[in-house]
């Protein structure tokens, strides 16, 4: 089964070492989280997104504990409502996504949990081999070979990157003068954002208004 986006954003934030996890605002990683859940929905094909509404395609569980949580919640809900909604919505369970994420990564054999601390299993940098029969890299380093090179992404690579630029993952990733360097390549990326848009322009829409609310007032 291939990672889901909430794992992938908890491996992003993990250090080498396995000591801690990379800390980001708290609101940024509930947003990414909850987005991620949002976008796994999508490319399992049970829901379906514009900039105006999102709606259920197929309420049929899927047997994850990250996503049929959320999918049930959307399944329930009366009326239409767009994805900002829904991102909000998902974010409010994210302590809830971020522990099933972590044990899942467990559970495959990616990370080892001792003591309060996760260590990697696999020193090679590389997955374990997935059901299609292909090792997969550590996410970190994929999505720095994307960011400094011209090498063309999968649909979920650009959904990954626009998740971690939303919610600032980048700024602690790469030093300053290396973030000004990928700046272009992360902005021409975020265009190819085809499947993600309305859920991606939602968390940034809410990263926005955040910001503009805990922005000190001057004289």
């Amino acid at each position: 089964m291939q990672l889901r986006f909430a794992e992938e954003v908890m491996l992003l934030l993990l250090d080498d070492e396995g000591e801690r996890f990379l800390r980001v605002p708290d609101w940024s990683l509930r947003y990414a989280l909850g987005g991620g859940v949002l976008m796994d929905l999508a490319f399992e094909d049970r829901i379906d997104t514009d900039l105006e509404k999102l709606v259920l395609v197929d309420s049929t569980p899927l047997g994850d504990d990250l996503l049929d949580p959320t999918l049930a919640e959307i399944a329930d809900s009366e009326g239409t409502h767009n994805a900002r909604f829904w991102v909000e919505r998902a974010a409010a369970r994210s302590d809830e996504i971020r522990e099933a994420a972590i044990d899942s990564l467990v559970g495959r054999g990616i990370l080892e949990r001792k003591e309060d601390r996760f260590l990697w299993v696999f020193r090679s940098r590389r997955y374990p081999v997935l059901d299609d029969g292909t090792a997969e890299r550590e996410v970190k380093l994929r999505l720095m070979e994307l960011l400094f090179s011209d090498m063309i992404p999968t649909p979920r690579d650009v959904v990954i990157i626009c998740l971690a630029d939303a919610c600032g993952i980048f700024a602690e990733l790469l030093s300053r003068r290396e973030l000004q360097q990928v700046l272009p390549r992360i902005q021409f990326l975020r265009q190819m954002d085809l499947i993600g848009q309305a859920v991606t322009a939602a968390v940034w829409d809410i990263e926005v208004s955040l910001a503009q609310a805990i922005r000190p007032h001057f004289g």
